[in-house]
C-alpha cells in the first residue's frame, strides 16, 4: 500500500501528515496542489512544513492556470445548432452545481497517482466530517484522522502545539483554502476586505477580466463588485455610528 498524503495545507491535511510521521505510517509521497489563488501566508506554511518534518512536498499545478479556466478557456458546445464551435469564452466563478476548480484538481491528483502500484489517497477530512468521506473506482482513499478520530479542532490543536500558525489565518478565517473561494460565509468575506486588502482587490479585477455574460455571482447571487458596495456603504455607516458617538461624549 503506497499512501500518497494530499496535502491541502490546512489544519486538518497538516495535521494528518504529523500524526501519520508520528505512527510510523509508510508515506509513498506528499503532494501540495497550487491552485495559484493560495494565501501568501500558505505558501510560507508549506515550506516550513517541508523543514520541520524532513519530508519533500512535491507541489501540483493545473495544466493550465485557473484564471485561464475562469476567464479566457474557450468552450465547444457538445450539441445543440452550434456543436463543436465555440459558444462562450471562460467558466466564470465556481458555482456550488459547478465547482471545475475541485475538479480540476481532483483531476491532476488522480494523474500523479496513477502510474504509482497500489495507490492509496489520503486524505484530510476530520472525525467530525464523515459525511464528507466518499469512495472512488478510480483510486483507493483513506481517511486518517477519521481512523485516528481527530476532529477538526483538535487537529488546529496538534498543529498549534507543533508550532503551525499560518500568519495568523485561523484568527480570521474557518478555513484557509483559496483566497478568492466564492464557498466562504459572508463575515469572513468582509474580514479578507478588511485584513488583505489587496487580495480583495485581486479578486476585483479577476472579476473584471470574466467575459460579459459568464457566470460573474459570486456569493449567493452577489458580485465581488457588489459586495465591495455592501461592505463600503457599512464602514460609512460605522464611521457615522463612531463620530456621533464621539460627538455625544
Amino acid at each position: 500500500m503506497n499512501n500518497i498524503v494530499s496535502l491541502s495545507g490546512g489544519k486538518d491535511s497538516t495535521c494528518m501528515l504529523i500524526k501519520m510521521l508520528e505512527k510510523n505510517e509508510p508515506i509513498h509521497s506528499v503532494v501540495f496542489f497550487d491552485t495559484g489563488w493560495e494565501f501568501p501566508e500558505m505558501y510560507e506554511h508549506i515550506t516550513k512544513l517541508q523543514a520541520y518534518t524532513g519530508v519533500k512536498i512535491w507541489t501540483l499545478h493545473p495544466r493550465l492556470p485557473f484564471d485561464y479556466w475562469m476567464t479566457i478557456r474557450p468552450l465547444i458546445a457538445k450539441n445543440g445548432p452550434k456543436k463543436g464551435e465555440v459558444h462562450c469564452v471562460g467558466n466564470g466563478w465556481p458555482l456550488i452545481s459547478r465547482r471545475w476548480c475541485t475538479g480540476k484538481k481532483i483531476d491532476t491528483l488522480l494523474y500523479y497517482a496513477r502510474p504509482v502500484k497500489n495507490a492509496v489517497q489520503c486524505v484530510g477530512y476530520a472525525a467530525d466530517e464523515k459525511t464528507r468521506a466518499f469512495s472512488s473506482t478510480k483510486t483507493k482513499h483513506r481517511f486518517p484522522l477519521q481512523e485516528y478520530g481527530i476532529t477538526e479542532s483538535n487537529a488546529l490543536k496538534i498543529c498549534k502545539d507543533h508550532g503551525f500558525h499560518w500568519g495568523g489565518l485561523y484568527e480570521h478565517f474557518s478555513r484557509v483554502s483559496c483566497f478568492c473561494c466564492p464557498f466562504q460565509p459572508i463575515r469572513e468575506l468582509r474580514k479578507l476586505r478588511r485584513e488583505f486588502p489587496k487580495l480583495w482587490g485581486r479578486m476585483i479585477d479577476m472579476e473584471r477580466a470574466i467575459p460579459d455574460g459568464r457566470n460573474k455571482d459570486f456569493n449567493n447571487g452577489k458580485t465581488v463588485y457588489e459586495l465591495e458596495r455592501r461592505f463600503y456603504q457599512e464602514d460609512q455607516q460605522m464611521s457615522l455610528l463612531d463620530n456621533r458617538s464621539v460627538n455625544e461624549d
